[in-house]
């Protein structure tokens, strides 16, 4: 009874051995000269490493030299890019807004809401101290009684439209908007409106806000004054859409007016100021386009084109203008070829036309040092748009065979180790537009 059983065999606490102390060993002087000689020899074995490795300290502060200067091109490079970001200032300085005159309380339109019923029933505040009008318009009581009557007085009609473009009060600007689209909706019994704007009221609105109507839009001494768009330029811009919708009741401007609004809207798209209004823009602009009826468009693209080309640089602004046209409609697609194109000869001082222009690109050598490939980039760009948004390409295989062997040269002839600024820009995208017509062609 008193043996140990087989269970306590395997416990490790019970099977282990006792640990006895071990008695510290005492190091002699013996020991004590052997590890001052060996420590004395691994200091020696280090200097003399030291010694043996200057070739391989050269070279590192050769490669580090290299690897300096390389990042100072890549730095350079990205800073030239980055200089040549696009954007203009359209707006100079606002000036003072015509008076906002009240409709008269002789006005029938108000006469009538008196003497009605519902009066009671409207909430205005008077603590905001807003006059009783405006108060009507906020709420949208204005619009009820319009529309129940269907007659819009001339006071009534030019005080909205004003307070629309010239008020200081967000509610105000954006109930007066409200307004002129419900009135302007196509119904079957359509309002009567005594007075309707023209493009006259809306270029002064224009002046009002400090849009600079010049002839270059890359002139620096016209931009160096600084400058900030009304806050109402987006009304304005919806009103535009608003009122080329409805042409056939409606026709807020002549055809020749018609063609200098697009060309204002489209130039909206190259101040950075305007970036956060980039959807409304693109609807203006579809509206503005359609405008037109189908026998002027042809003569009024072209004369779009022309007057476009002559106003903007001949930088990334050129191709922000071109690329802003992106609707895939066909006049949207017109427009977009035949503007790239008057800019792309206004490029070689109109010196050259169709096929011309493209034998000029192919002559460039790419690469010659002397040669701008930031030019290259911008001509890639507008030839682009040139040739791929209408059928140019279809109709004539001459331009076909020109237009891939001046991407070849893009492609091919600029290397990848070539640093110039916008070089990579231009082979990638001549290489990927190459890809995509040898895809086409097997297709």
């Amino acid at each position: 009874m008193e043996e140990s059983l087989d269970f306590e065999f395997e416990d490790p606490i019970i099977s282990s051995p006792v640990v006895t102390n071990k008695r510290k060993k005492v190091i002699g002087l013996d020991e004590l000269l052997a590890d001052f000689y060996n420590e004395k020899i691994k200091n020696v074995e280090k200097e003399s490493k030291r010694a043996k490795a200057p070739k391989k300290c050269i070279f590192d502060e050769e490669q580090d030299a290299r690897e300096a200067s390389l990042s100072k091109l890549i730095i350079e490079m990205s800073a030239e890019e980055d200089s040549s970001l696009w954007g203009i200032q359209l707006f100079q300085g606002q000036k003072s807004p015509p008076p906002l005159v009240t409709p008269p309380e002789s006005c029938s339109l108000l006469q009538s809401f008196m003497n009605n019923d519902l009066n009671s029933l409207v909430e205005i505040s008077s603590k905001s101290g807003d006059p009783f009008i405006e108060g009507l318009l906020v709420n949208g009581w204005l619009l009820k009684v319009v529309l129940t009557c269907g007659h819009v007085e001339e006071s009534i009609a030019t005080w909205t439209f004003n307070l629309m473009l010239y008020s200081s009060k967000e509610g105000l600007r954006a109930s007066a908007c409200q307004f002129w689209s419900a009135i302007l909706e196509p119904r079957e019994e359509p309002i009567k409106i005594d007075w309707f704007p023209n493009y006259s009221d809306l270029r002064k609105a224009l002046e009002v806000y400090g849009f600079l109507f010049l002839p270059d839009m890359g002139d620096s001494n016209a931009h160096s004054s600084y400058g900030r768009p009304a806050q109402n330029i987006r009304f304005w811009i919806k009103f535009v859409t608003i009122s080329c919708e409805v042409r056939c009741k409606w026709s807020v401007c002549s055809t020749s007016e018609a063609e200098e609004l697009t060309g204002i809207i489209i130039s909206f798209f190259v101040d950075r100021q305007l970036q956060g209004l980039s959807v409304l823009l693109y609807e203006c602009m579809e509206a503005v386009i359609s405008y037109f009826t189908d026998k002027e468009w042809k003569a009024s693209c072209e004369k779009i084109a022309k007057s476009i080309a002559r106003r903007v640089p001949k930088d990334l602004n050129c191709t922000r203008i071109v690329e802003s046209i992106s609707g895939v409609d066909d006049r949207s697609k017109h427009l977009r070829s035949a503007v790239a194109y008057q800019i792309l000869l206004g490029c070689f001082d109109y010196k050259a036309v169709d096929d011309e222009v493209l034998r000029l690109l192919i002559a460039i050598n790419l690469k010659e040092k002397k040669c701008d490939i930031f030019k290259m980039y911008i001509y890639l760009v507008l030839t682009e748009n040139w040739l791929l948004s209408t059928k140019l390409l279809e109709d004539k295989p001459v331009l076909k065979e020109m237009w891939r062997l001046y991407l070849r040269n893009c492609s091919c002839l600029i290397s990848s180790t070539d640093f110039r600024s916008f070089a990579s820009k231009v082979r990638d995208k001549a290489s990927f537009l190459l890809q995509g017509d040898t895809k086409m062609q097997h297709t």
